[in-house]
């Protein structure tokens, strides 16, 4: 009964935005990256290599133009997960090579290659980090980050973390990783939703020892302005990645992320990623939303490519109402629960875990344990963490 209850409350209940979440325009924070004259000192006769995407930029150019106009010495950049033009879909190989438009030589920091050598930071000064970010624990550029401070520390390099607004930065949930399964998809004891800025998580990084053998990192934090931690960040001028192409897809992600890990396609091929969700095996009166992945230039190869899917068109049920400060898992729950054995037995792959931080949540799922039970088995560690956190913040908290 009590999952019943939660599912109504948190999925059915068609509310709109403006009664359900406060909500702070991009446009009026001041980004470190705009606060030139902070870091523009620290820069000069300086060789400089800048870790950054399309996300890393200051009004309407790019960071890496910005300061080749402004005579920075700019000798390498570092592309994470989908490149430094943010073009490449998930998972996908980015080759290393110059980048076209200033012929500064781009080195890629994912695949087998996901941390800079001592060859790679030979003859640099100084680093950059500009990088946006969605503040989700499997959104890979957090892991790129820590990767870039260990080998700034190992390498006597220092870093400067032009620091960005977290859209998702206004609550915290979800599962605490565990050390079973760290990896890429998350390095730290975290909640999935970890409600910092890619500043302050950098401090907390080094602070707490979680670099490589304890190295620290010679770190400065150019810091936001005007930057309100409680409300949601509408309106990024530049897709994080190319498949959260806008506020709803952003504000989902940490609900639906965890979908990466099941048989359900969460609309890539389609023009409405992450703001949908469903698989040739839900054909039911409750999913009711049919949709075909197709190849694209985002996504060349989707789930279920050509191939129709039955699910729930997430753009129509309240995304902002539904996902509002929590990580909502009724939609989870249903899809597990809906699917024909007999047509596909596995819902779960073995991502599932790794996204989660544990293998308990997928248990607790299977066994049909209510959903309220669940997230309160989070609430020990999260609590925990908070007080980790704490110590790090830069901004207000909530």
């Amino acid at each position: 009964m009590r999952f019943y209850l939660y599912f109504i409350l948190f999925f059915l209940t068609p509310l709109f935005v403006s009664s359900q979440m406060e909500i702070q325009t991009y446009a009026s924070i001041t980004t470190g990256a705009q606060q030139t004259h902070l870091y523009l000192p620290l820069l000069k006769n300086k060789k400089v290599a800048i870790v950054t995407n399309a996300s890393g930029i200051i009004n309407s150019s790019h960071l890496v133009d910005t300061l080749i106009k402004l005579k920075v010495k700019i000798v390498k950049i570092f592309g994470p997960e989908h490149g430094f033009r943010g073009t490449a879909d998930a998972g996908e190989k980015v080759v290393s090579g110059k980048d076209s438009k200033t012929n500064i030589a781009v080195v890629s920091l994912y695949g087998t290659h996901k941390k800079p050598t001592k060859e790679d930071l030979k003859g640099i000064d100084i680093v950059i980090y500009d990088i946006q970010d969605v503040g989700v624990r499997f959104y890979t550029y957090i892991s790129t980050m820590t990767y870039v401070m260990e080998a700034c520390a190992e390498n006597k390099k220092q870093l400067i973390v032009l620091d960005r607004p977290n859209p998702n930065g206004f609550y915290i949930d979800g599962p605490v990783l565990t050390n079973k399964y760290k990896s890429f998809l998350g390095m730290h004891n975290v909640p999935i939703v970890y409600g910092m800025t890619c500043g302050e998580y950098a401090k907390m990084v080094n602070g707490e020892g979680w670099l490589k053998n304890k190295v620290k990192c010679k770190l400065t934090v150019i810091p936001l302005k005007n930057y309100d931690r409680t409300k949601f960040v509408s309106g990024l001028p530049v897709k994080p990645s190319p498949n959260l192409p806008n506020d709803d897809a952003i504000i989902a992600y940490p609900s639906l992320g965890l979908f990466e890990g099941t048989i359900m396609s969460l609309g890539r091929g389609t023009d409405m990623p992450f703001q949908c969700v469903g698989s040739p095996f839900h054909n039911s009166s409750f999913f009711d939303f049919k949709f075909t992945p197709v190849s694209n230039e985002i996504s060349k190869k989707p789930k279920y490519q050509d191939t129709l899917c039955f699910g729930k068109d997430l753009r129509n049920r309240g995304n902002w109402t539904i996902f509002k400060s929590y990580i909502n898992l009724s939609i989870l729950y249903k899809s597990y629960n809906e699917i024909d054995p007999n047509k596909q037995p596995m819902f779960f792959d073995k991502n599932f875990n790794y996204h989660a931080g544990n293998d308990e949540l997928q248990e607790q799922i299977k066994a049909k344990v209510d959903l309220l039970e669940i997230k309160q088995s989070w609430q020990p560690q999260i609590d925990i963490f908070k007080k980790i956190r704490a110590k790090y913040l830069i901004y207000k908290d909530f």
